[in-house]
């Protein structure tokens, strides 16, 4: 007995580098699929995006006086033609946007791909004591993006528009005092992130809304971001909402899209823990076999750690082209029928159908679908590790296992 259950531990440990190697691929298969592909959603989807507001600025002609020393150490005065540029501060400001989550599937991974709505209206006031020509400038959120339906209108009225490598503008005429209403908007796609940036230092921002519409329930707000003053459930998504009278801050409104389960990553969890649900099965093999004197060779054990191989190394190939949840269900099948068509030969079909597959679907499929709950996979698995514990102990309680060694 002791022979063969060494030759069963060297079988286990042979198949767990087996694992381990199929681990290592898979990694390396995602982080080649990242890489390559992740660069193609990108570009041709739309990178994560940061929206700030449009700039007021106007430029005035100072003359400035600079000192020097000539050769002879003289001083030597020059007046020299400067443009200082002013900045307009925002009065007001009004926005809405929409957030359209659509996953795209890129090799062995899932990219969170949205479509954005952005409307806003900003009131700009001329603060000078002279009639000034302001320049409105919307900076776009991103350079790599498609813009549709972009509206840029000074008082309700379209004016004439350029464009910048990556900003929109135009040039009004501002009597002192006067204020104007700039309305932008546009639609466009981005991925991983949505934010809006009131600045790159701490800035004050008064009169402000912004009202962000979601088609998705699970929401996340990465840090340094601020949290919505407002939020209401709607029937697929939130209405969030930050109203804010007079604001001092350096952080931002920010929206992280969910992720959908990645089918690389988990394989390749699923795969590196393969070897503790094969060590719970031989051990119950072990144990059964032991007590109703069941011959089972070491070769039989190389077989079924075989079969156990075979769920995860067709799942590596599987989730690539399929449905997570279809590859899993598929590999499940396979991987249980290979056990089971086995083991009728080897020992009968009750056992086979009964024992063998009912602790392959524990320690297999059960404990490999714990991967799909982020958080409880840990503890799922420990309450599975002291329920066998238990069953075993009560079982084998009884048993005088020098007799059964004796008689081996």
């Amino acid at each position: 007995m002791t022979k063969r259950i060494a030759a069963v531990i060297a079988i286990y440990f042979c198949t767990a580098f087996s694992w381990l190697v199929l681990s290592g691929t898979i990694e390396d298969r995602t982080r080649a699929s990242q890489g390559r592909l992740g660069g193609k959603v990108q570009s041709s989807w739309g990178a994560s995006q940061e929206q700030s507001p449009p700039t007021a600025t106007y430029e005035h002609v100072e003359q400035h006086t600079e000192t020097t020393e000539d050769e002879k150490g003289k001083k030597v005065s020059k007046t020299k033609d400067v443009k200082v540029s002013f900045t307009l501060p925002v009065e007001s400001s009004k926005i809405d946007t929409g957030l359209d989550l659509e996953y795209r599937q890129k090799g062995l991974l899932w990219y969170s791909t949205y479509k954005v709505a952005f409307s806003a209206d900003y009131v700009y006031r001329n603060s000078s004591p002279l009639p000034e020509k302001v320049w409105l400038t919307l900076g776009f959120p991103a350079a790599q993006a498609i813009y549709d339906d972009l509206q840029f209108l000074v008082d309700g009225q379209p004016v004439t528009t350029a464009n910048g490598k990556d900003n929109v503008y135009a040039q009004v005429a501002m009597q002192p005092g006067q204020a104007v209403a700039l309305h932008v908007a546009y639609r466009s796609q981005g991925l991983g992130s949505w934010c809006y940036h009131f600045g790159a230092d701490v800035t004050q921002v008064r009169n402000f809304s912004l009202v962000m519409h979601t088609n998705f329930k699970d929401v996340d707000f990465p840090d340094n971001a601020l949290s919505p003053t407002t939020k209401h459930e709607t029937a697929n998504g939130w209405l969030l909402t930050w109203n804010y009278k007079n604001l001092v801050s350096g952080d931002q409104i920010a929206m992280v899209l969910p992720e959908k389960l990645q089918p690389g990553p988990l394989a390749g969890q699923i795969s590196t823990f393969a070897p503790v649900s094969l060590l719970f099965f031989f051990f119950f093999l072990l144990t059964i076999t032991t007590i109703r004197k069941i011959e089972l060779h070491p070769m039989n054990y190389f077989f079924l750690a075989a079969a156990f191989f075979a769920f995860h190394l067709l799942m590596a190939y599987l989730v690539d082209h399929i449905s997570i949840h279809v590859a899993f269900a598929i590999c499940s099948a396979v991987s249980i029928f290979l056990v089971v068509s086995y083991l009728r030969l080897v020992v009968g079909m009750r056992f086979a159908a009964a024992e063998a597959a009912g602790a392959q679907f524990v320690y297999l499929v059960l404990f490999s679908y714990a991967f799909f709950f982020k958080g409880f996979t840990g503890l799922t698995v420990t309450i599975g590790a002291i329920v066998s514990l238990f069953a075993a102990m009560q079982i084998t309680g009884r048993i005088r296992w020098g007799r059964i060694e004796e008689g081996a």
